[in-house]
């Protein structure tokens, strides 16, 4: 019998093969099963995770994340991307020494939030943020250092809180009401859309522009 989920440890911790044929409602099925027979040897532990073999879209990634965490007692602490390039800018995003001498924040200062921000609901940090889940409109995420949404940003985002003109704005879906970096602000039109896929948000000489996120913006933003 075909096996649809495989569970493999790596050295960011554990690795979860997903058949890339299977009907997603199946597949989180076979999640859920796979996870109940597995509890006893992740009991209490906290990991980063990987998926391979399929390539989800936020709003899956969501509902596999949230079937593995309802089916044991394994606290993920990230989801770790393949893509190598994305990966390697996540890990600069957030491994960034502070810029402002005396503030007395370590290199690698990061808070990681797993959940969505709903209409009216503020999430700050001291630092960077990485966020597993949506920021509804009418909701605000906060930072005076990045912003990484692995999800969909709607509401609004305020990086570089105190004027850090290099910080930066990540989001699997850029939908935003509002985009602040540093002391540059742009709120988006009623109408207006934006390409499919992520999107990165920085300033360019002054001006704050939104782009795909791509190999050849990852070589140009500048992290100080």
């Amino acid at each position: 019998m075909r096996q649809t989920v495989i569970i493999k440890g790596n050295k960011y911790g554990l690795s979860v093969f997903l058949d890339p044929e299977l009907p997603m409602e199946k597949l989180l099925s076979d999640i859920a099963s796979k996870m109940r027979d597995s509890a006893k040897f992740f009991r209490g532990a906290k990991m980063a995770i990987t998926f391979e073999g399929r390539t989800l879209t936020p709003e899956e990634t969501n509902a596999v994340v949230n079937t593995i965490c309802e089916n044991s007692e394994i606290d993920i602490s990230c989801v770790i991307d393949t893509d190598k390039a994305r990966e390697a800018f996540f890990r600069r995003a957030l491994d960034e020494k502070a810029e402002e001498e005396g503030n007395g924040q370590p290199a690698g200062s990061g808070q990681f939030y797993k959940g969505t921000l709903r209409s009216g609901q503020v999430l700050e940090a001291e630092g960077n943020i990485v966020m597993l889940g949506d920021v509804n409109p009418g909701a605000r995420i906060v930072a005076k250092g990045n912003i990484i949404v692995l999800g969909a940003l709607r509401g609004t985002a305020i990086a570089g809180l105190g004027g850090k003109k290099h910080a930066i704005v990540v989001a699997l879906e850029m939908e935003p009401i509002q985009i602040r970096i540093g002391e540059v602000t742009a709120r988006m039109a009623a109408k207006k859309t934006f390409p499919k896929g992520a999107q990165i948000a920085y300033l360019d000489f002054g001006k704050l522009r939104i782009e795909p996120l791509c190999k050849e913006v990852i070589d140009e933003v500048s992290f100080r």
